[in-house]
């Protein structure tokens, strides 16, 4: 499959619905400027935090006027500073990504899907961080919070072609050892990992920094509902052999495994405190990621 060109990566539709809805960050983060999202620093902004005496210089209008009429003291009012985010993107561009049943492969719907949130979290004012994997990180846009940068970033995106296997444990473990305050990480990804712990073992380490982590797991409808009918010559991805078979002969134990599988991948989630969020290729890019932002308006920490 052709590589996508850069204008094709913004869907107008999730951009548009995306805008609307906004990304904001659930957990307390670490800015590097002033913005609309919780620090652990203190400052003069929203949430009320803590008392301190007056010193000559601060600004009268954080006053506590009911504390100076009650002890005749002057004591400042402060808040939780707020502050912007960084959203580091982590996409899988190993060659499992490749696979599509219909025109749009996994690898293209998950660029698309990256271009559209990098979009996003620059229009709020908030920066954002690439990198793209396969069996090691082999680019890597470092942060910045300008929006004329997206096209860069759409561009670097579109250039990328998946040709080599997964390595999701190294990956995580590379951008937990990167990361320096906390943020946002956003992995999108199939998840076809080279073990089991893979996913649990970087989860645990970025959530341990304290950064917020979301999963969207990109997969193709048949490979969630395996539709196939008739003699089917399946070809391997990322060096599994050929196999030529039957599908309704496996069908049962191929969902079953299927099944238990992704369980599992939702529970690695649920049990590190990250948003999981299947993102079906089947459905639409503004369907998928407007659904999880109301989603996560709703249920925002």
């Amino acid at each position: 499959m052709p590589a996508p060109s850069r204008t094709s990566l913004l869907d107008p539709d999730a951009v548009s619905r995306g805008e609307a809805l906004g990304l904001l960050a659930r957990t307390v983060v670490e800015g590097y400027r002033v913005g609309e999202h919780r620090s652990p620093f203190k400052g003069f902004a929203i949430e009320f935090a803590q008392h301190r005496e007056y010193t000559t210089g601060d600004d009268l209008r954080h006053l506590d006027w009911k504390i100076l009429g009650r002890t005749d003291r002057y004591y400042i009012k402060q808040y939780e500073q707020d502050t912007n985010f960084v959203a580091h993107l982590l996409l899988d561009g190993s060659e499992s990504m490749n696979y599509g049943s219909g025109p749009v492969s996994k690898l293209h719907y998950a660029k698309a899907l990256a271009a559209c949130l990098a979009h996003l979290v620059l229009v709020q004012r908030d920066a954002v961080a690439l990198n793209l994997f396969d069996t090691d990180v082999r680019e890597r846009l470092s942060r910045t919070d300008n929006p004329g940068r997206i096209h860069h970033i759409m561009d670097r995106l579109a250039a990328f072609q998946a040709t080599q296997r997964t390595g999701l444990g190294v990956a995580l473990a590379d951008l937990a050892r990167q990361l320096k305050a906390r943020g946002i990480v956003i992995l999108i990804s199939d998840l076809l990992a080279e073990n089991d712990d893979a996913l649990a073992t970087g989860l645990r380490q970025l959530r341990f920094g304290g950064s917020e982590v979301i999963v969207f797991h990109v997969l193709d409808p048949h490979e969630i509902d395996f539709p196939f009918t008739g003699t089917v010559e399946f070809e391997g991805l990322e060096g599994a052999p050929l196999i030529k078979t039957q599908p309704a002969a496996i069908r049962k134990s191929y969902l079953d495994a299927f099944n238990a599988w992704q369980k599992s991948v939702r529970t690695a989630c649920d049990r590190n405190g990250c948003h999981y969020v299947l993102a079906n290729t089947g459905h639409s890019l503004a369907e998928t990621l407007s659904g999880y932002l109301a989603f996560r308006q709703k249920n925002s920490a």
